[in-house]
């Protein structure tokens, strides 16, 4: 039992230097892609195409709802207690800076990881990517940079949207609860939204494509030969995802207590 245990750990270890130069050579590829085909550019058009075009109505109910509940919720709360001033502090710190960027990269891992993983996996089973070795085409380049780039910019523009709709529906919300009170909404709103926010919630959300990019490119690439490995790729891009983006959630949480 212990000699297995070790060589899992042995094996996970032994694959660092291969991460990392598989992350080195993406983030190299992803910087220097204006200069590369009109192919790969067509290839980063339709990831962002399904990645954040088609994700637009999702987000935007998913961010409705969760906006206009969180304020039912908190106002009523905060009302009993006489700090009703203190939901827009609220909607701010949850909507925009934890709940945006988090639910946002959830939702890209569950409608793009999978397809990612897959579909990279499939061209290495079908030898797809032997082929554009032997004609000279960097696949990293070609395949894995257009979707990082896409993938990353999708999760980018989704939070700055879903943060958007969640400061949207509550607005609504208040015109049929306070009518009068609603007036300031957006004054009160935007005093209490500050700059350190919009840059914690952006840096937030690149971070968390990033990772659910190469997550997604490296389980597809990961694949050998056999068919049945492709599913697994795809169960292993989304789970590795969601583990990193929490872990990742928890740094940008911790971090600016430690400093």
């Amino acid at each position: 039992m212990f000699k297995k245990v070790g060589r899992a750990v042995i094996s996970k270890f032994s694959d660092i230097p291969y991460v990392l130069g598989y992350i080195g050579r993406v983030l190299t590829s992803s910087f220097f892609f204006l200069s590369r085909e009109k192919a790969a550019r067509k290839i980063l058009i339709m990831q962002l195409l399904f990645t954040f075009i088609e994700a637009l109505s999702l987000v935007a109910v998913l961010s409705l709802a969760l906006g206009s509940g969180l304020y039912l919720i908190g106002n009523s709360f905060l009302l009993s207690i006489g700090q009703s001033s203190l939901i827009y502090q609220i909607l701010v710190l949850i909507m925009c800076r934890e709940l945006g960027p988090l639910l946002v990269a959830f939702v890209v891992t569950a409608r793009s990881a999978t397809a990612i993983a897959t579909e990279i996996g499939g061209m290495v089973t079908s030898h797809q990517i032997e082929s554009y070795v032997s004609f000279g085409v960097d696949p990293i380049g070609h395949l894995a940079a257009p979707r990082f780039l896409g993938v990353t910019l999708s999760v980018f523009f989704l939070n700055l949207y879903f943060s958007f709709f969640g400061m949207l529906g509550p607005f609504f919300v208040a015109k049929l609860i306070d009518p009068t009170g609603s007036a300031n909404y957006f004054t009160n709103l935007f005093q209490a939204l500050s700059v350190s926010t919009i840059i914690l919630s952006s840096a937030k959300s690149l971070v968390f494509g990033m990772i659910v990019s190469l997550c997604s490119t490296y389980a597809g690439f990961s694949v050998n030969r056999a068919s049945t490995e492709i599913p697994v790729a795809g169960i292993k891009a989304v789970g590795n995802s969601f583990l990193l983006v929490i872990f990742a959630d928890v740094i940008f949480i911790v971090l600016p207590f430690l400093f």
